[in-house]
């Protein structure tokens, strides 16, 4: 992993464009040729990023000044990156006007992450009963993986599109978070998107759901005991 604290410009150019004004931040090039652009703030979410499969060349001045590109850019640019995904035209550029500090390290083969006994019980338990999701909806992986992480579960529901589930044993607002950068991810996709989002859980927090509800997550409420089968519910008195 390499990391580098740079003063910097981004721009995303694709299916959808943004603008990232200069600034100091963290640009993050991960070995499966993610790259990743941070601030000081917003907790774990990056401003902006390329998910792989990608490709990254960075122009030195040199070579800047070699092409026509010396007439586009400040003369203050010291490098240009330039990340091009491999299966779509979407393409991050980054100028860096000043590199602060930088840093790499090889991590190694990362053993993933270990989910507590319920979590782990309820992604099983609800891959093999898809359908408590609505009625058509089949499995297509558990532990999908991105670039930022795996989603618990991805699913296709009766129509066909890709639906996104994140799992807790209790849902709180950083669940919901997380599912949705998830989301922004996946629907970079063209062969996924679009794709919905399912927040479920044992239980889920008031707020949770709010924040859910309003960014078109569903919310769907799991009953841990049933789906293992040890709690009789046709024998309920209430």
């Amino acid at each position: 992993m390499r990391l580098v604290f740079a003063d910097c410009s981004v721009d995303y150019m694709g299916r959808l464009s943004a603008h990232l004004p200069r600034a100091t931040r963290l640009l993050v090039v991960k070995n499966d040729g993610s790259v990743l652009i941070h601030s000081d703030g917003g907790s774990y979410k990056p401003l902006n990023w390329m998910s792989p499969p990608a490709r990254l060349h960075i122009a030195d001045r040199d070579e800047i000044d070699s092409t026509s590109l010396a007439d586009e850019l400040d003369s203050d640019v010291c490098e240009l990156w330039t990340v091009q995904a491999a299966k779509t035209d979407d393409r991050l550029v980054i100028r860096v006007f000043e590199k602060i500090n930088e840093m790499s390290h090889d991590l190694g083969i990362d053993p993933g992450l270990i989910k507590d006994g319920v979590e782990a019980d309820l992604q099983r338990l609800l891959s093999d009963q898809i359908e408590l999701l609505g009625a058509g909806y089949r499995m297509v992986r558990r532990e999908y993986p991105t670039a930022i992480g795996p989603v618990d579960i991805l699913a296709k529901d009766a129509s066909g599109v890709s639906v996104a589930v994140e799992l807790k044993r209790v849902g709180d607002i950083d669940g919901v978070e997380q599912l949705t950068r998830y989301l922004e991810l996946l629907n970079r996709d063209p062969l996924l998107a679009p794709v919905q989002g399912v927040f479920a859980a044992q239980r889920i927090k008031p707020q949770a759901r709010t924040l859910a509800e309003d960014r078109g997550i569903r919310c769907v409420s799991l009953d841990y005991d049933a789906m293992r089968g040890v709690d009789d519910v046709e024998s309920r008195l209430f």
